[in-house]
């Protein structure tokens, strides 16, 4: 096999496929993608420890997402025609739309219903790739720019007069973490970015065009100590094989902060708003599709176990079409009807058509009082 053959062009498949080699290899950016910080002095036992401490619940996460694959649709037992097509075309748009975003370098944007999986595919990307922990920045209407990048406790430093480096006072967050200089991306979940503020998708746009950001606080702090490193603090965290906290801190030399490997953003959109076409255009956009029938029992199966699964299909299966009929449910919902059908819970509780009609709830029902 030649090195062409090794690199990785279409690495995502949506499936719980993990890669076959140690490491992704993405093809070479385009030249106007290319980001050349220096990496870390220790990245590769930075990674080593990522790996390691990633969590199982991470990990399961991960494992269990599911798109059905467009080549198996033809079988769906839903039996629409038409519905088929446009759901096979819709998978195939996601699939393809996220390999084009990891070989372009650039950010994805990610639409679709609740409980479609917008969420879960970041953990997919960080499983299926091979590349630890995902690092996830929620978004609210008061976030701003630099509650991602950084945060700097001043009171403390001067509660302490000083007695330490400013390093001891700097933490980067999920998002300047991401940016940190690597030989592999780091994969990033910036969830429900349609809540944030109306600025902030603007003052993403320099960060994602530039690979970079500055923390004016360690600026001055090398004007002044010129040669002298800082270690800072990072949004990474986990144990290590014999359960220590390993040390997730960074050595930095500037102020200064920039990639080497653009991260792997997957920024989620409920759909509550609309975004700048500047914006847009900077992103690659899907739309997560609604599960048909026979994804339903993929995902439900991935969740349960294939043993528990073939005990428990004859209830599932019409448990799974009474959801298909319902308007404006998420998986999440199905999931946790079967779980109180199927799961040894109370026989007179779960098979209550009133905890159907509660758990079965469409998600825009307004719930009036009177």
């Amino acid at each position: 096999m030649n090195e062409t053959e090794k690199i990785h062009w279409h690495p995502f498949n949506g499936n719980g496929d993990r890669i076959k080699e140690e490491e992704l290899n993405l093809p070479e950016p385009p030249p106007w993608r290319k980001f050349n910080r220096d990496i870390l002095a220790d990245d590769k036992e930075r990674w080593i420890n990522l790996k390691q401490a990633t969590s199982k619940e991470d990990k399961e996460r991960g494992s269990k997402f599911r798109l059905q694959k467009p080549q198996e649709m033809e079988q769906d037992s839903s039996g629409d025609r038409e519905k088929l097509d446009r759901q096979k075309k819709n998978i195939e748009l996601v699939i393809a739309g996220v390999n084009s975003a990891l070989c372009l370098r650039r950010p994805l944007l990610v639409t679709g219903r609740p409980g479609s999986g917008k969420t879960s595919l970041a953990y997919a990307l960080a499983y299926q790739l091979n590349l630890g922990s995902v690092l996830k920045w929620s978004i609210t209407a008061r976030t701003t720019l630099q509650d991602g990048l950084y945060r700097y406790d001043a009171i403390a430093r001067l509660q302490e007069e000083n007695k330490q480096d400013i390093g001891s006072y700097i933490t980067l967050g999920a998002l300047g973490t991401a940016f940190l200089p690597s030989k592999l991306p780091r994969v990033l979940l910036v969830d429900e970015v349609d809540k944030s503020d109306i600025n902030l998708p603007n003052d993403l746009l320099n960060l994602f065009e530039e690979g970079e950001y500055q923390i004016p606080e360690l600026k001055r702090w090398f004007k002044q100590n010129p040669g002298e490193p800082v270690t800072v603090f990072t949004e990474d965290k986990g144990k290590d094989e014999q359960g220590q906290d390993i040390d997730f801190s960074v050595k930095l030399n500037s102020g200064l902060i920039g990639c080497k490997a653009f991260p792997i953003v997957v920024m989620t959109s409920n759909g509550e708003r609309d975004f700048p076409p500047a914006f847009k255009r900077r992103c690659i956009r899907i739309n997560m599709p609604n599960p048909m029938r026979d994804n339903l029992l993929s995902i439900v199966k991935a969740h349960m176990g294939e043993t528990y699964f073939q005990q428990s299909k004859t209830e599932i299966e019409p448990l799974i079409d009474r959801f298909l009929a319902k308007k404006d449910v998420a998986t999440d919902q199905l999931l946790n009807k079967i779980y109180l059908a199927t799961g040894g819970v109370s026989s007179e509780l779960s098979s209550s058509d009133l905890i159907e009609e509660l758990l079965f709830k469409s998600l825009s029902d307004t719930e009036g009082l009177g």
